[in-house]
């Protein structure tokens, strides 16, 4: 192909954001240029020691970029591998016509690379320049200085609306096939509703005169019944919670995620479905990721590391303790449930905790999972070994991690790409079941 400037149409100039998210990045805009300011690989420097997702991104990018730029200086156009695709080079921050530093009254790093951006399109006339961050901030600003900008599009989900209805109610049902799902528990999927069905979904089946809930087998490939079971002392109080147990406790499903509002019961359910199950399994592991408050890191926070922690772990201890209160203190399950905890056969720990672990005969209860990236929730999964089930939970609108969405986030990701698949349920808790006052806010505010 031809590599030469006039050739292409646009150069996308990538901020650190974009690399921290994904860092084959650069390898997914086609037969278009791309520009990497030197400041991008002066803020990458500052992430490449450590064991978090981001750390991982800097590093493979930095290996990446030195195995490309072999037998090259990186301020030339590099020919990127593959059929139909551009070039890339870093470039130096400059000033041009206009200066993002004088703008703005300030010596940041994200104005430095605007001024990189803006020097290469005053360079580079005959060409669009897009300035590609997932920091909305600095596409505003790119916008501000006459810049186009655009968020990194390239795996965002765009069934979004469709991931918060796994529940369905299919109207019309024959009668007979309800009846045998109150008879036996089972029953054939009827041809007029088999193309409504999909593996492994939950559904509310209905004619004019009964309804059932009910799950269609994909281990089986027939209809069951789903009954509200009790789960150490949780009872299902809606048909979504019903389901979200029946999942955790099939032992046919591998892999189950819980979507849904504040207090509907993601995490709870979660628990008591897994300590029902306490006995087919080694340990459970009850993980969140920290998500530090108003961006700042925990390093902050007084004390020493288990202080600094016990803030964002506080949630799941709230949950443990509003099972263990379903009885008294002398009733068997609570000493039983202080004793997991006590042996370490119960964990209540943060998500960085158990990276490179083995993940064998545990079930592993991953709170907050709105707050990782596809690749983090691509590593927990690919670490899974034999008899292992893992739980997502979480709510794709309420997300705390800078520079995801509810289209770019690990969950949404895991949801759109696994829906249908044998070893997969995925569940949305429509209704928050914690209080009146907090269903009040909840809709109201």
């Amino acid at each position: 192909m031809d590599n030469s400037p006039a050739a292409e149409s646009k150069i996308f100039v990538l901020d650190t954001s974009v690399i921290l998210f994904d860092h084959r990045s650069f390898l997914n805009f086609g037969e278009h240029d791309v520009a990497i300011p030197i400041t991008v690989l002066e803020e990458l420097d500052n992430f490449k020691k450590g064991n978090d997702s981001i750390n991982y991104e800097a590093r493979q990018f930095i290996r990446m970029l030195d195995d490309l730029s072999e037998g090259h200086t990186i301020r030339d156009w590099i020919p990127l591998p593959g059929e139909k695709r551009g070039r890339l080079k870093v470039i130096l921050n400059g000033k041009g016509e206009i200066d993002a530093e004088v703008v703005f009254e300030s010596h940041k790093m994200d104005h430095k690379i605007l001024n990189a951006a803006l020097t290469i399109k005053s360079e580079e006339k005959e060409k669009t320049v897009v300035m590609v961050t997932k920091d909305v901030n600095l596409r505003l600003k790119a916008k501000a200085l006459s810049l186009k900008a655009e968020d990194y599009r390239t795996g965002k989900v765009t069934d979004v609306a469709d991931l918060d209805k796994s529940t369905k109610t299919i109207d019309g049902v024959d009668k007979e096939c309800i009846e045998r799902l109150y008879d036996i528990g089972f029953s054939d999927v009827p041809e007029a509703i088999q193309e409504r069905m999909s593996l492994n979904g939950y559904y509310i089946l209905k004619n004019s005169e009964q309804s059932v809930m009910a799950f269609y087998s994909a281990a089986m490939q027939r209809l069951e019944r789903v009954e509200k079971y009790t789960a150490y002392g949780v009872k299902p109080r809606n048909a979504e919670q019903a389901f979200a147990l029946h999942a955790i406790l099939n032992p046919d499903i591998k892999l189950v995620t819980i979507g849904g509002v504040p207090g509907s019961g993601k995490t709870l359910l979660a628990l008591a479905g897994a300590l029902a199950q306490r006995r087919d399994f080694k340990q459970i592991y009850l993980a969140r990721p920290i998500v530090p408050l108003s961006n700042k890191d925990v390093g902050y926070l007084p004390g020493d590391i288990k202080s600094k922690l016990n803030p964002y772990m506080e949630p799941l201890w709230d949950n443990l303790k509003f099972i263990k209160h379903q009885f008294n203190e002398h009733d068997k399950e609570y000493v039983q449930l202080s004793k997991m905890v006590e042996d370490e056969k119960l964990l209540v720990t943060p998500l960085a905790y158990i990276r490179g672990r083995s993940l064998s005969n545990i079930i592993f209860i991953v709170d907050e999972a709105q707050n990782l990236t596809p690749h983090e929730i691509k590593t927990i999964i690919t670490r899974a070994g034999e008899n292992t089930k893992i739980i997502f939970t979480g709510d794709i609108h309420q997300i705390d991690t800078p520079y995801l969405d509810t289209q770019s986030n690990g969950l949404s990701t895991l949801m759109s790409k696994i829906k249908s698949h044998e070893l997969f349920a995925q569940i949305s808790l429509e209704k928050g079941e914690r209080s009146e006052l907090a269903n009040l806010a909840s809709t109201m505010l």
